[in-house]
């Protein structure tokens, strides 16, 4: 399980002309698309999520891309699958997870993923390196229970569902999506979650009541 291993958070930028997301949108010759977040899926595929300008939209006639949200004189947020490219499927293969991909300028791409062990990091940059990528390592850290308020496994859950965008809005990662990465049940998942989700609330409005006084 995820949270019974020590957990490094990692950022990285790769020259990655093998992008299959910034593929599809120099094919349909959008200029001002852009890669807003890459990330894997439970069944192994990768999901890439566009925004570009409502006019362009036409243009990925034909394409399988699904619309998340579109209005006249807004950006429409989309996304479509993949089975991703060299430097993803390097991250994932290696039990890495991968929070997010975004998009700089020419093939510049900075990644974001959690591995479960130093080790599995090093692996990952040797890897990518063989493979030809040039990358630079952007951050490197250790996630550390901060201790307090929360169970280690409470923090530890609750830390990579904001990291995966489970709290955003549209959500980037379900409920379903996550248990498969946590490695646990659903039922496991809901008494971790709502539990701290608790043990926060209760602490903030204490601490609320208490000043007060």
């Amino acid at each position: 399980m995820v949270f019974e291993q020590s957990i490094y958070h990692a950022t990285v930028e790769v020259e990655n002309s093998q992008c299959k997301g910034l593929e599809l949108t120099n094919k349909v010759g959008i200029k001002n698309c852009k890669l807003i977040d890459v990330r894997r899926l439970p069944d192994g595929s990768v999901k890439h999520l566009i925004s570009f300008p409502y006019d362009e939209i036409d243009k990925f006639s034909g394409e399988k891309i699904m619309i998340l949200s579109s209005s006249k004189g807004s950006e429409v947020l989309a996304s479509f699958q993949t089975d991703g490219c060299n430097a993803c499927n390097t991250m994932l293969s290696k039990g890495a997870f991968l929070i997010s991909g975004r998009h700089l300028e020419g093939y510049r791409m900075v990644y974001e993923f959690v591995t479960p062990g130093y080790d599995v990091f090093k692996e990952i940059v040797s890897t990518l390196e063989s493979l030809g990528f040039n990358l630079k390592i952007l951050s490197l850290y250790k996630h550390e229970p901060k201790g307090g308020v929360l169970t280690e496994k409470q923090e530890r859950v609750l830390w990579l569902a904001l990291k995966m965008g489970y709290f955003d809005y549209p959500r980037k990662i379900n409920t379903k999506e996550l248990v498969k990465i946590l490695g646990i049940s659903s039922s496991t998942f809901s008494e971790i979650f709502r539990s701290g989700i608790r043990k926060l609330l209760e602490d903030y409005f204490e601490s609320k009541a208490v000043g007060k006084q």
